[in-house]
Formats: C-alpha cells, sequence, structure tokens
C-alpha cells in the first residue's frame, strides 16, 4: 500500500490543517510526491480545483505546500453551513443536496464509498498521503457511520497521530482522555502524539512528555512551539475572523461587516496584510465605522440569510451614510448581489421560494438558480488596465443597468457592476486581491499612499518553507514517515 498517515486532533482547531500543509511542504523538499486528503471538511472557505469543482481551503493551501494541482479528490465530501442546523452537502466536488444535522448523521455512511474511492485515486498518483481528521475521535456521539476519522482510518487501514494543542490548556487530560475513551483497536491505531503550540521553555514541559508516553504508551513525535508565521497563511475558518488584530492609525481603513454564513473570506488575506491598511472586521451589535475609506461586503453562503442579519443589525443605514458621504462601497460574490435592488429565489435555492429588497446601491437584480458556477477565471479591470487571476464560485445571474458599466471584462464576457457615481461596485470573482499591481492601484483609488510593495503570494510561499522548516526542527520526520511506511 502507499505510505499513508493520518493526523487526528484531541478536538478542533488543534492545528491538524497547519501541521499537514507544513509536512506536505518538508516532505516535498525531501524530493516525495506528497498528496493531502480530507475525507469531511465542514467550511464555507472553498477553493476551485483544477478538474472543475471545489474543495476546503485547507486542502487548498496543503495542495499548495506539496506543489500539486487542486482535486476534488483531496476533499471529497465537504460541508458548508446554510444555518445553524443544516449545511449544503459537497460530494466530489460537486453539490449532493442540503441536509440538516440529523440527516447528514444517516447520510454519512453512504458517502464511505466516493470517499475511499477518492482516497485510492490519490493513492495510485503519490508517494505519501497525508490525511487530516476532522474534530476529535473521541467524540463516542458521532462514531456510528464515521467517515472522518477512526471510521475513515479503519477501513482505509491508516496509522494515527493524535495533535493535542497545549496553548489552550489542559493537554495532558485531552491526550490521555483521548485515548481512554477509545476502543481498543482504535487506540492500537494510534502510533504516537505531538503537541502543537508551545509557547516558552520546551524544558519545563519534559516531565508532562513523559507523563503523556507513560500513562498511554505511546512515543512522543515531537513539541512544536507556536509558529509566529501562522498568520501569513490563509485561515481555515470563520473562527479565525474573530482574532484578527485591529491596527489602528493607518492610511486606509477598510470596514468588513462580519455576517453569520460569511464565506471565502480569504479575499480578505491580502488586505490585512498591507502594512498601511487597517482591515477592522464589525461584529453584529456594532455600528459600523464612519470613517471607513471603503466597506467591503464580502461573500455568502447564504446569501438572502445575511442580508436579513445586515438589516437586524442596523448595517444598511451605516452602508447609506457612508456613501452619501461620498464612501466607496464594495461587494463580492453575495456581497455584490446585496447591493442591488433585489434578491430573488423562485426554486427555493437557499430555503423558501421568494426574494428580498436588496440595499438599492446597484441597478441590478439578481436570480439565484440551481446551476453553480465554478471556475478560474483571467480577466481585465478596465478602470484600473490591468489583467487579474481570480476564480468564481456562486449561483446566480445579476441584470441591470448598471451592469452595462462592468468591473471585469472575462474574455468577452463582462462582470460586475458599476454605480453612476462610481462610488459602488461589485462583482463575481474571488482571489483577486492577492495580485500586487492590482491591488496596489486598488488601494491607491481609496487614498493615495506610497505603494508598500509587498509581494503577497510570496510571502505565503516563504510562510510554508518556514513552516517546514519549523516542523523539521521540532517534530521527529523520520519517525513519522517511518510509521507512514509500515502502513
Amino acid at each position: 500500500m502507499t505510505p499513508a498517515i493520518m493526523f487526528q486532533g484531541t478536538g478542533s482547531d488543534v492545528g491538524k490543517s497547519l501541521i499537514v500543509a507544513g509536512l506536505a511542504r518538508a516532505f516535498t523538499l525531501r524530493g516525495l510526491n506528497v498528496r493531502p486528503f480530507k475525507p469531511q471538511n465542514m467550511s464555507n472557505n472553498a477553493a476551485v480545483t483544477a478538474d472543475g469543482g471545489e474543495i476546503g481551503r485547507a486542502q487548498a493551501l496543503q495542495a499548495r505546500a506539496a506543489r500539486v494541482p487542486l482535486s476534488v479528490h483531496m476533499n471529497p465530501v465537504l460541508l458548508k453551513p446554510q444555518s445553524d442546523v443544516g449545511s449544503q452537502v459537497i460530494v466530489q466536488g460537486k453539490i449532493f443536496g442540503n441536509a440538516k444535522a440529523q440527516d447528514y448523521h444517516r447520510l454519512k455512511p453512504t458517502l464511505l464509498g466516493a470517499v475511499l474511492e477518492s482516497f485510492q485515486r490519490l493513492e495510485a498518483e503519490a508517494d505519501l498521503v497525508l490525511v487530516e481528521g476532522a474534530g476529535s475521535p473521541a467524540e463516542v456521539n458521532l462514531r456510528a457511520g464515521d467517515i472522518a476519522n477512526m471510521g475513515f482510518a479503519e477501513a482505509a487501514d491508516v496509522p494515527v497521530v493524535l495533535v493535542g494543542d497545549i496553548d489552550r490548556g489542559g493537554v495532558i487530560a485531552s491526550i490521555i482522555g483521548t485515548l481512554a475513551l477509545l476502543p481498543a483497536t482504535e487506540a492500537a491505531r494510534i502510533k504516537g502524539f505531538l503537541i502543537n503550540k508551545f509557547r516558552g521553555d520546551p524544558a519545563l514541559f519534559e516531565d508532562g512528555m513523559k507523563l503523556i508516553a507513560e500513562k498511554t504508551g505511546k512515543p512522543a513525535l515531537g513539541l512544536v512551539p507556536w509558529f509566529a508565521g501562522a498568520d501569513r497563511l490563509p485561515p481555515e475558518d470563520a473562527v479565525a475572523l474573530d482574532s484578527f488584530q485591529v491596527q489602528a492609525g493607518r492610511a486606509i481603513k477598510i470596514v468588513v461587516p462580519q455576517l453569520p454564513r460569511i464565506s471565502n473570506f480569504d479575499d480578505l488575506d491580502p488586505l490585512r496584510a498591507e502594512p498601511d491598511v487597517t482591515l477592522e472586521m464589525v461584529r453584529p451589535g456594532r455600528a459600523l465605522p464612519g470613517d471607513a475609506d471603503l466597506i467591503l461586503l464580502p461573500g455568502s453562503k447564504a446569501t438572502i440569510a445575511d442580508l436579513r442579519a445586515l438589516y437586524d443589525t442596523g448595517w444598511d443605514i451605516d452602508i447609506r451614510a457612508h456613501h452619501r458621504r461620498g464612501g466607496k462601497v464594495l461587494g463580492l460574490c453575495g456581497g455584490y448581489q446585496m447591493l442591488g435592488k433585489r434578491i430573488e429565489d423562485p426554486d427555493g435555492i437557499e430555503g423558501p421560494a421568494g426574494g428580498i429588497d436588496g440595499l438599492g446601491l446597484l441597478d441590478i437584480v439578481t436570480t439565484l438558480t440551481s446551476d453553480k458556477t465554478l471556475v478560474e477565471v483571467t480577466a481585465m479591470v478596465p478602470s484600473f488596465d490591468t489583467t487579474i487571476r481570480g476564480y468564481e464560485m456562486h449561483v446566480g445571474r445579476s441584470d441591470g443597468p448598471d451592469t452595462d458599466r462592468p468591473l471585469l471584462m472575462i474574455g468577452n464576457r463582462a462582470d460586475g457592476a458599476i454605480s453612476q457615481d462610481g462610488n459602488i461596485l461589485g462583482c463575481y470573482l474571488h482571489g483577486f486581491f492577492a495580485d500586487d499591481p492590482f491591488r496596489h492601484a486598488f488601494l491607491n483609488s481609496l487614498k493615495a499612499r506610497e505603494t508598500s510593495g509587498l509581494a503577497y503570494e510570496q510571502g505565503v510561499e516563504t510562510a510554508l518553507d518556514d513552516l517546514a522548516a519549523h516542523l523539521e526542527k521540532h517534530a521527529d520526520l523520520d519517525r513519522i514517515l517511518e510509521i507512514a511506511r509500515a502502513r
């Protein structure tokens, strides 16, 4: 069998995604042909693949780390939350349907075949497959029909490394407790443990590492210090948005309302990385600051529900006041749809059939359709006389007089709209702020400033190299590879 190893966590957000990304780059630099794999992911931050589907953004970063094209088989089941109890289910890159939590729990066993098929496809083209789990294998209430953790590991016969997060506290109990809750056959599948996000003097935790090894009978595979470069890499989950640090006093201020179903928020990362830009995420209950140079409405997985949330918060009043003061507003994908006069959903794509009045800042009407656009594109931005690359990931079509002033030209096809006064802009394209010349030109249009010289994409590559070196130093990569090969 192809060497493979799975990284499961004692809980969510212990750093599994970055561990796999760093290992993918490290083993690639060692000359191995690496593929990342996550059987089941839950995220509204997705990426378009070369084979015309979508996967979680974390697996896209891991594929980038491995220097291979994105494939739908790297994340065969993707859940995109549309409400607190229901998600859109994506299987091998395509929409499978919608399911509430209870319905999905019953659906999981039927998806194992697709998961194993995707895994076998990656095995056939790789020297090493690095598998990421989801949540924790100790969530025994979810074990029946599991495809995300031990259910997959047993079906594919893959060894496991257990990852704990020492930064949140209680790591000794969480590792020992996780193993104690597992059946003997599953506990035996765990071949070692790795502790992540350590701060301070490692000598002070030597006794802790020994205690865990003694209590579990599992070897320590590394005590990995906090990786300071993590903020240079795209975050996977919207939870990360809550930790954005507002750097006040910078030349340009961009304000983003943090809507409940925000999606593709990696659009914001290049702006946040600019040294002279303050990117402020505003949570419900707070007014949008009146001193913004730009209000940016991001993508949404549930546009109509998020627009209602925007009205409930009173942000529509703040946005209109900003526009009256001559301020600019940019809408991306779902945010673009919100800027129009009306959003119609005749087929009930996002819920009960119907529609909702938009903000009315663009003279367009959007009709949601069942067809989903998933494509990487190169576009021309006429107003900036520059070419950019990005991707489209949306349902719906927007038409109206303001589309006669398109923001983008994708070949002969117009995309987006600009208002008559030029201050309201929107389009369906994601990812274009990663283009350095366009981003610098766009920011200069908000306020004259000296171009920072930030090379965003190169910064991501450097961060991946740094992460690989970090893991080479602090984790036992030789032993990890030995475990994978002994599968």
